[in-house]
């Protein structure tokens, strides 16, 4: 995500005195634990689980206090805002509602406490599926216990495909389906957006993730890191591809507008209202989509838009591609509190409350239990396929270095949309990433 950097000393200083009026007493009180966590736009869902969560904590633990801390800010300010806390344990909460893309550079500053000693000793832990225990992993511990997964493939309006001559069971094979079938919309909606993809500033992590790394993964030339040699991969043919089909896509003004991309409102407000309208034709998204349109009223979703997996480049096995990743909840390295923190965390992740809130987010459950339980699947009727497509998913470089390669993964997007042709992008992108790792830590793909 992207690193807001003080404007000054006293700026820096006067933020730092704030957080510590907001953390401190908790620190102070052996029997309160704070829990910091995210809210703002569409996670109303955080917040209601976490009120939920300490009336039943602090019912079966007579004495105990939680101290809820919710972070109203955007999703790239509220990790730095969380990171600043942690930095002294005056200010660092107990229990830290963490995205897994961030774990590793927190683990490596020394914020995060490891959880393989408690984790062994609670059952329920068996309950996870495989792939989503992965998301709180770093240098071979468990330092986050995972919320929530997702995945990502092509959402699209039936009814407005049926509209301009597609089909309504819609199944992509290659980029070139993708871009042609956006062509045909295009050409017969022109008030419409034929390929909505997440490519603003203010979205942060969505550009590199939900749409470069959904391409690049999808190539067939390499990911962003090999683990095998351990080094990441730039200079890149598939980051070339990538923003190639980026290129088409907007060149030929099948996405959504400049001025769009330019609005830091469009993805927490507008993205949403033009899908209800029937103004979005593909979208490529998250399985996450639907409990946002839910949330803010749309209850027959279901009715108009359906989904498809994202295809490999050239259609070349598997035959299709997706990323996961989801939140988790870790333990502050400096907390006192740490046996407290876990109960909490256990409680937090009881099978009932994780069925309960990916209901109401329409995030995937990382408890096979949960995902088995007839009210998540009566809650999405798409989530079976989205669950369905974790079994071949990829996970983002789980390494310290991944934030600020993901930062110039967004400024290349930026980069091309100010006219600057893929290539010299890429390898601009490739100097960079190797100034950030290190050239000897890279490699050609």
């Amino acid at each position: 995500m992207r690193r807001r950097k003080a404007m000054s000393v006293l700026i820096t200083t006067t933020l730092a005195v704030t957080l510590a009026a907001c953390g401190g007493s908790a620190a102070d009180d052996p029997n309160t634990i704070s829990v910091a966590y995210h809210r703002y736009g569409n996670t109303l869902q955080v917040d209601q689980w976490m009120q939920r969560v300490k009336q039943q904590y602090e019912q079966a633990h007579p004495g105990k206090t939680v101290k809820l801390d919710p972070v109203v800010a955007p999703e790239g300010e509220y990790l730095s805002k969380l990171q600043l806390r942690m930095r002294s344990p005056s200010t660092a909460p107990d229990v830290l509602y963490e995205d897994s893309f961030n774990v590793n550079s927190d683990v490596a500053a020394g914020y995060l406490a490891p959880l393989d000693d408690r984790l062994a000793q609670w059952p329920d832990w068996g309950q996870y599926i495989d792939t989503t225990k992965q998301a709180g992993k770093a240098e071979g511990k468990t330092y986050g216990v995972p919320l929530d997964t997702d995945t990502r493939g092509l959402w699209y309006n039936r009814e407005l495909f049926a509209e301009v001559g597609l089909p309504a069971e819609w199944r992509p094979r290659t980029w070139d389906d993708i871009l042609d079938a956006a062509r045909q919309a295009k050409q017969r909606r022109p008030d419409a957006i034929a390929l909505d993809l997440a490519l603003g500033k203010a979205e942060g992590e969505s550009v590199s993730m939900q749409t470069v790394e959904m391409l690049l993964y999808g190539t067939g030339t390499g990911t962003l890191y090999d683990e095998q040699q351990q080094k990441w991969i730039a200079p890149s043919k598939g980051f070339v591809d990538a923003l190639g089909f980026l290129s088409t896509a907007l060149s030929e003004d099948l996405t959504q507008s400049k001025a769009q991309i330019a609005d830091a409102q469009y993805d927490k407000v507008f993205r949403d209202d033009l899908t209800r309208e029937g103004r979005v034709a593909i979208r490529l998204d998250g399985s996450f989509a639907s409990g946002n349109w839910v949330d803010s009223g749309w209850q027959d979703w279901n009715r108009t838009m359906a989904a498809t997996p994202m295809p490999t480049q050239h259609g070349q096995a598997p035959g299709t591609v997706t990323l996961s990743g989801g939140w988790t909840l870790a333990i502050s390295s400096s907390s006192r509190k740490q046996d407290d923190a876990f109960e909490f965390i256990k409680q937090a992740m009881a099978k009932d409350n994780v069925v309960e809130y990916a209901a109401a987010s329409g995030n995937l459950p990382a408890r096979a239990d949960a995902a088995a339980d007839p009210r998540v699947i009566d809650a999405n009727p798409l989530n079976p396929f989205w669950i369905g497509l974790l079994g071949t998913t990829h996970y983002r470089p789980a390494l310290p270095e991944y934030p600020k390669v993901s930062e110039q993964i967004q400024q290349s997007v930026l980069d091309m949309m100010a006219g600057k042709p893929p290539a010299e992008v890429a390898d601009q992108w490739a100097q960079q990433v190797s100034r950030i790792v290190q050239p000897a830590n890279t490699r050609a793909g």
